[in-house]
């Protein structure tokens, strides 16, 4: 009989690039401190329309991480994305430049649109000059899987690659794909989303969402679990993660920061939210089946928190029919509602929040949210201290996909 260990996917670093912070440590230090960061939008084009409050990142400087070879040739979503990459790799103490082993590192990103704002601009040239003012780009920078391609090439990574195309819910999607990548052999994934949905034509296109929320007061405009809950609030940017071999890492003298158990993703089709309840409540189950953890033993959720009455009321009663007694009493918290829903990188946020907090003991407060109301412990006002080992992150998208990703503490120190 084989004593040979499973294959466990560590997460060794985070990258982040959010409207509270441009790096893993500034984005904690706001979440512990329940920071809110939404604001009225100031994106040239968007004055007049209707939505008026979002997630914006500020004092981000492409040019200063990113070669301007790719800058031209990408969107910003892209690259925040490979900003994000490069801050996670750095973290992680992985060579990004002409690695050992380019086949034993992939890529792979989540998203829900592409380039708005490149496309946009070519297009307006074809539109207003004609097909031959149209630049070179145009064919790749708008394109959702623009970013896995982009950071693979940049960093010369030649292993398994990939983009999920799964709704918002994608990002966690995204989390899952990688650990099975490396449970399957190969060494390391860069992955997570980030995205750009702050120009005129993508808020055009997210007019259309009936859970948007319009509301023009950002510390009103976005308030999950309560009765005053009016949508969601969107925003730009997002995390990138590197999930490798634990024992890759640790053999290369890496720390473990934490470990993706468990996984699990449903479907129950747009706007549908009652529905959402069973479908939540299943991806919940096979996620906790998968990481071989009891309802009781998850000490922090961090929800979906769409901030629509009708979804929020389905998503307490998913976690209720799967923790049963455990989902009043486990804190719960939604950092998102202080800096915006990012889409597909809205959930790996969430799971960099939850690393973080579990490796500092501390659950972070929900921003703007002071009375909810729901039968959960919704962590309000400032962040709690707490014992974390095991984390569940929720997300939904609104075109009805459902995901579930357990995580747990890491602790593993380099041999």
């Amino acid at each position: 009989m084989s004593t040979q260990r499973p294959v466990r996917a560590a997460v060794t670093g985070i990258g982040v690039i959010a409207p509270n912070g441009l790096r893993s440590d500034a984005y904690w230090k706001s979440v512990r401190e329940g920071l809110g960061v939404l604001d009225r939008i100031t994106r040239e084009g968007c004055e007049d329309l209707p939505l008026k409050v979002a997630g914006q990142v500020e004092g981000f400087d492409a040019s200063a991480l990113i070669d301007e070879r790719f800058l031209v040739q990408t969107d910003r979503f892209t690259h925040y994305a490979m900003a994000a990459a490069a801050l996670a790799l750095d973290e992680a103490g992985l060579g990004h430049d002409d690695p050992e082993e380019p086949f034993s590192i992939g890529v792979v990103t989540a998203a829900g649109s592409g380039g708005g704002e490149f496309g946009q601009r070519e297009l307006q040239k074809l539109w207003g000059q004609g097909s031959k003012f149209v630049g070179p780009y145009q064919s790749i920078a708008w394109f959702y899987a623009a970013s896995t391609g982009q950071i693979s090439i940049r960093h010369g990574f030649k292993g398994p690659c990939g983009v999920v195309a799964s709704d918002e819910a994608g990002g966690l999607d995204s989390l899952a794909h990688a650990a099975r990548a490396v449970r399957r052999g190969t060494g390391a994934v860069v992955v997570g989303a980030a995205e750009a949905p702050l120009a005129p034509y993508s808020m055009v296109c997210q007019l259309g969402y009936p859970e948007l929320s319009t509301v023009d007061d950002p510390a009103r405009a976005y308030r999950p679990f309560t009765a005053k809950a009016c949508g969601f609030v969107p925003a730009e940017g997002g995390a990138m993660l590197v999930v490798e071999d634990e024992t890759r890492a640790l053999d290369r003298g890496a720390t473990v920061r934490a470990t993706i158990a468990g996984h699990g993703a449903t479907f129950t089709g747009a706007s549908r939210w009652k529905e959402s309840r069973e479908g939540l409540a299943r991806a919940i189950r096979v996620a906790l089946d998968e990481a071989g953890c009891a309802p009781e033993e998850i000490d922090v959720v961090f929800p979906d928190a769409l901030g629509v009455p009708e979804a929020d009321r389905a998503e307490v009663l998913a976690i209720a029919d799967v923790l049963g007694a455990h989902a009043t009493r486990v804190p719960v918290t939604a950092p998102k509602t202080g800096y915006g829903r990012a889409y597909c990188g809205a959930p790996v946020l969430d799971t960099a929040a939850a690393v973080l907090a579990m490796e500092h003991g501390l659950v972070p407060p929900t921003p703007n949210v002071f009375d909810i109301d729901c039968d959960l412990d919704v962590v309000m006002s400032r962040a709690r201290p707490a014992e974390l080992r095991t984390a569940l992150v929720l997300s939904r998208g609104l075109m009805g996909s459902n995901a579930a990703l357990v995580v747990r503490r890491g602790g593993g120190l380099a041999r």
